[in-house]
């Protein structure tokens, strides 16, 4: 078995678990790879493992890919994982940690369940995005996991998005952006803007406009095989797109073109978790004073 070690952001801490990490997998005799990026972190110990680059796909042979960090590195571990098929371990380094599933005070016990084999996978949709005229960080990795959302930029003024799906109008938006959300995604950027929960396996997407002036406009729930076509106008002459973490500055009037992805993203889930144990413990969901025993 060959893991690769993944992280995004270097603080203490992540720096900490990944060194776990690292003597969990050799002291068990692990093969593993890790991201460039983390040589220079590890001191005179760095010399001795080999590493992968994070800035394209990974080319070698890896069986799992551990994703250290929070709910962003998951997010940023699917620009290097692609279409591969690699499942992704998420172990928390972070604070909410909502995606991953190795906490950070039982690190051995969730390292132990999974190579005993006590896990199943979880596959997320994602959400593939082009525009009319191409832009080439996008059409080289033009997916997404969470959501893929539209923002105003450098203007208080609102945008005028007009949203066609599967060749039919739906409205215009008159709002400060819109999100379109995977099931994954709805529980990120949607649901801080009023967008409904959804379980990771349900077939579906959501539009939620982003502040929108009219206020009998809603979140909607439509099939995850809708095509969106998305025109954006506004008194500036640019908006910003992002695709999870990822943010492009595009001219207005470059139509968006948004769809469901022909792969899917794979996530590891320990036995003993649920993506409902996941929303009582790290978004409070459901709590209530009389529940308390």
């Amino acid at each position: 078995m060959n893991i690769a070690i993944y992280s995004a952001f270097y603080s203490k801490t992540s720096i900490t678990y990944i060194k776990s990490v690292i003597d969990y997998l050799e002291e068990n005799k692990y093969g593993f790879v890790l991201v460039d990026r983390l040589k220079k972190h590890l001191g005179s110990e760095s010399g001795k493992y080999n590493y992968f680059k994070d800035d394209e796909l990974l080319s070698q042979k890896v069986d799992f890919l551990f994703s250290v960090g929070g709910d962003g590195t998951l997010l940023r571990s699917i620009s290097i994982i692609g279409d591969t098929k690699i499942p992704i371990l998420g172990i928390n380094a972070g604070k909410l940690g909502f995606l991953t599933t190795i906490k950070r005070d039982t690190l051995k016990k969730g390292l132990d369940m999974f190579f005993d084999g006590k896990y199943s996978f979880v596959k997320r949709s994602l959400l593939e995005v082009k525009t009319k005229n191409p832009i080439e960080t996008i059409e080289d990795f033009g997916y997404a996991l969470n959501e893929v959302s539209i923002n105003r930029k450098n203007t208080t003024s609102m945008l005028s998005i007009d949203s066609n799906l599967d060749d039919q109008f739906l409205t215009t938006y008159w709002s400060d952006g819109l999100i379109i959300a995977t099931p994954t995604g709805s529980t990120g950027y949607s649901l801080s803007s009023g967008g409904p929960i959804v379980t990771p396996s349900s077939k579906c997407l959501i539009v939620n406009p982003i502040a929108p002036h009219n206020i009998n406009m809603r979140p909607l729930i439509v099939p995850d095989k809708t095509y969106f076509k998305i025109s954006v106008n506004g008194r500036g002459k640019t908006h910003l797109l992002s695709l999870d973490s990822r943010i492009f500055t595009l001219e207005n009037g470059n139509d968006i073109y948004i769809s469901k992805a022909k792969f899917k993203a794979i996530t590891i889930q320990l036995d003993g978790t649920s993506f409902f144990d996941a929303l009582r413990e790290k978004l409070f969901w459901g709590q209530d004073s009389r529940n308390i025993q």
